[in-house]
């Protein structure tokens, strides 16, 4: 449950620097984003809805345990992505930082989530599943996945926004692909 809840938390203040800069992300949550700046529906509900097709997924896949764990990590960010600019008021983040370091909070906080068998659904269940089944590294095929969300993100991105964005993506999947490796740092 403290993995849960650290791996979220560190994942919300990721998404609280991107979004007080105006960057976007990959993955599902790459996907509320463009929801909420296309149609200013609230980041957490349109991330809630966009993992619900994932979880049939996950339930087959990776089994009920890891399913309900990825339910409650998602429900958790979607509270906290919504609640948090309200506890955390920024003035002013520098919007490098706020690529590189929402960048490696959101990895680290993902792998977290990932050493407990869990995810925030969506494309991570996807890229996890590909990875136990073939192999395939998981943040190198995040990655490619990622450069797909952030082009559907163009119309909503400044020519500087849409470059801190792929710095902040990659910093996120570098994090990922370095680190989550079978027999790597393995949770008891």
């Amino acid at each position: 449950m403290q993995a849960l809840v650290t791996g979220t938390l560190f994942v919300a203040l990721g998404l609280t620097l991107f979004r007080h800069a105006g960057l976007v992300t990959g993955g599902t949550a790459g996907l509320a984003f463009v929801a909420h700046y296309a149609s200013g529906v609230p980041f957490g509900v349109a991330f809630f809805v966009v993992n619900l097709p994932f979880y049939v997924l996950a339930w087959r896949r990776m089994g009920m345990r890891f399913a309900l764990k990825t339910f409650a990590a998602v429900g958790l960010l979607s509270a906290t992505a919504e609640a948090l600019p309200h506890l955390l008021v920024l003035q002013s983040v520098q919007p490098l930082f706020a690529a590189l370091g929402g960048g490696l909070l959101m990895g680290a906080g993902m792998l977290m989530l990932f050493r407990h068998r869990a995810s925030l659904g969506g494309l991570n269940v996807l890229v996890l599943w590909l990875q136990e089944r073939h192999g395939w590294r998981a943040g190198h095929m995040q990655l490619g996945l990622d450069c797909l969300v952030l082009l559907a993100s163009l119309p909503w991105l400044t020519g500087s926004q849409l470059a801190l964005s792929v710095a902040g993506a990659a910093a996120l999947n570098l994090a990922i692909a370095l680190n989550h490796r079978p027999g790597r740092y393995l949770a008891v």
